[in-house]
This record gives C-alpha cells, sequence and structure tokens, in this order.
C-alpha cells in the first residue's frame, strides 16, 4: 500500500509541476489572453488525468468504442499540447538566460570598433607630427637653425592641437577599455552560468559546439518533454493497477477467512450431530431416567454402556 500511496503523490507532483509549466509556456506563446490561457490548460490538465483514470477502470466495460476511442485520442493530444507548452516555457528561460550575453557581445564589439577609431585618430595625429619633424629636419641638415626654429614656433599651435588629440584619444581608449573589462567580466559570469549546457553541446557535436549550441539546447529540451508529462499519466496509471491489487488483495483476505468461518461452522454442526446420535443411542440403552434405576440396574446398564462404547 505504501508503494501505492507513493506512486499516486508522484504521479500527481509530476503532473502539477508539468501543468505549471505548460502553462506558463502557453501563456507566453498567447500573450494577450493569458488569464483564459491558465484558466483554460488547469481545466484541460484535470481534465486529462481524470479521463486517462476513468479509461483505465472502465476498458473492459460495455462501453461504446467510439467513446473509448475519442478519450485516448484526445489524451494523447492533451500530452502533446503539455509538451509543446512546457518546450515554450523551457525554450524562453533558455533565451532569457543568453539573451544578456548576446548583448554584452554586441557591446563589447562596438567598444572595440570605437577603440579602433580612438587608435586611427593618434595614428594621424602622430603621422602629422612626425612629417612636421621631417620638415624641420630638413632645415638642420641644411644648417639652416634659426629658420628652423621660426618654422617650429610656427608648427606650436598645429603640433599642441595634435598632442591634445592624441591625449583625448588615449583618455577614451582607457575608458572603453575599462567598460569593456566590465563587460567582460559580466559575460564570464553568463557564460559560467551556461556552462554545463555547452559541454553537453560539445557532447553532442564535438568541436563544432560553438556553432550549435541553440541546437543542443532544443535537443536536450525535447528529450525533457518526451518523458514529462508521458510519465506522470503512465504513474497515474500504475498507481491504479496497484490499488486494484490491493483490493483484489483485501477482498481475497476476507473471502478466505469467510471460507474459515463456515468450514469451522460446519465441523461444529457435525460434531453437535454426533453428541445428538450418541445421546439418543446412550437413552435407548438406559430405557429410562436414572433416577428410577437400583444400583443393580445402573451396574448392568454401565456394563452396557461400556460394551457399547468399545464398539463405537
Amino acid at each position: 500500500m505504501f508503494l501505492t500511496i507513493l506512486t499516486f503523490l508522484s504521479a500527481i507532483a509530476i503532473s502539477l509541476i508539468a501543468a505549471g509549466y505548460s502553462i506558463l509556456g502557453l501563456a507566453t506563446l498567447f500573450a494577450g489572453a493569458a488569464v483564459p490561457i491558465i484558466a483554460m490548460g488547469s481545466a484541460l490538465e484535470v481534465g486529462k488525468l481524470v479521463a486517462a483514470s476513468w479509461l483505465y477502470h472502465n476498458w473492459r466495460s460495455d462501453i461504446p468504442r467510439a467513446l473509448k476511442a475519442y478519450l485516448f485520442s484526445a489524451i494523447i493530444i492533451l500530452i502533446f499540447i503539455t509538451s509543446i507548452g512546457i518546450f515554450g516555457f523551457l525554450s524562453k528561460a533558455h533565451l532569457d538566460q543568453v539573451k544578456p550575453t548576446a548583448g554584452n557581445t554586441e557591446q563589447i564589439l562596438l567598444i572595440d570598433k570605437k577603440i579602433k577609431q580612438e587608435e586611427m585618430i593618434i595614428e594621424r595625429a602622430e603621422r602629422t607630427l612626425n612629417q612636421l619633424d621631417k620638415a624641420l629636419d630638413v632645415y638642420i641638415d641644411k644648417e639652416y637653425v634659426s629658420r628652423g626654429l621660426k618654422e617650429r614656433k610656427k608648427q606650436k599651435e598645429e603640433r599642441d592641437l595634435l598632442n591634445k588629440s592624441i591625449n583625448e584619444a588615449m583618455e577614451k581608449i582607457a575608458e572603453l577599455n575599462n567598460a569593456k573589462s566590465s563587460i567582460t567580466i559580466e559575460q564570464l559570469k553568463l557564460e559560467a552560468d551556461v556552462g554545463p549546457l555547452k559541454y553537453v553541446a560539445e557532447l553532442i557535436y564535438g568541436d563544432n559546439a560553438k556553432d550549435h549550441f541553440d541546437s543542443a539546447v532544443r535537443i536536450i529540451i525535447l528529450i525533457l518533454i518526451f518523458v514529462f508529462d508521458p510519465l506522470a499519466v503512465l504513474l497515474l496509471i500504475a498507481a491504479n493497477i496497484s490499488l486494484r491489487q490491493w483490493r483484489m488483495k483485501k477482498n481475497l483476505v476476507k473471502e478466505g477467512k469467510k471460507q474459515d468461518l463456515a468450514n469451522r461452522l460446519g465441523l461444529a454442526q457435525q460434531r453437535i450431530k454426533k453428541y445428538k446420535e450418541r445421546q439418543k443411542d446412550f437413552r435407548k440403552i438406559l430405557g429410562k431416567e436414572i433416577s428410577e434405576l437400583d444400583p443393580d440396574e445402573i451396574k448392568v446398564k454401565l456394563n452396557q454402556i461400556y460394551d457399547w462404547n468399545d464398539k463405537k
């Protein structure tokens, strides 16, 4: 009986969890009518379990085949609908987990692009400064030092602007690298959360796991939904089978006790019958009541009784 109760409770627990996941998944698919979907899903889940139990108890009864076929088909279809809801729920949970990762990847790419632009600004400014230095080197090589100094003074404003742009670009690069580091740390945390799924993807697809990560997740979800709700329905039927067997054993025990009592009563009645027959024989030997006999007659009658008893 304990195993029957445990099977029944397991079936109800799995069914409730499956129903919850399915209803949430269906509500996500039909977000415009969330409340009606929740009410409909709850009623269908209860109806599915009741139909499975009723169909098991009445499978061999004299009921129309059309009713059996409809209920059986309805149970299969409801299991499929529940599985679709569970698939939607688990898929949404996976996407909610992976979505920040995709956003972080895009932000990192954007930051890298900005860093590259700032590096190009620095490169152009340094190239211009080198050109200015080369122009001054021409005067120095020709020993026009004073003229070279005058030209350098003329270049001062331009050089200051170039150096300023270089410093500003370097500061922006430092800020962008800090932002990139923060996003990278967050990305690593998210990747650690989905790490087990990556190992599963590698188990399925090997070296190409990175390109088939979502496919691996879908395979895992499909495996889960194919054993989730069907297991709940089958456990409920198993609980009904165990309950019926327990009742049959209980009835057999009751019938056995009744039969034992009947046998005992029969034996008692046989003994009473034999006792009454012996009592009649005994009275025949006596002929009259003991109180009416004298001692000699009693002695004779006792000898006759002993002889009669020995013959019996």
